[in-house]
């Protein structure tokens, strides 16, 4: 989407209190849903296997070196 030319989208304003009661915050992933007619926006929820399932060997990164041990790791 590019920013001020999509007309797919619209903005919601919601109350800062509202939104910290809810644990909303600035620029946080949100799932939005329809439930019995009300839009419905909550904190979106990311899986350990969801994570790991979108890895693919063009997206995987190499080992990073980072230097010899200091203190007691293994």
């Amino acid at each position: 989407m590019t920013k001020g030319t999509d007309k797919t989208y619209i903005g919601v304003r919601i109350p800062k209190a509202l939104a910290q009661e809810a644990g909303l915050s600035e620029k946080m992933p949100v799932s939005i849903s329809i439930e019995d007619g009300n839009i419905v926006i909550c904190p979106k929820k990311y899986s350990l296997e969801l994570l790991l399932s979108e890895i693919t060997l063009e997206n995987m990164h190499q080992e990073v070196d980072i230097g010899v041990p200091v203190g007691r790791e293994i």
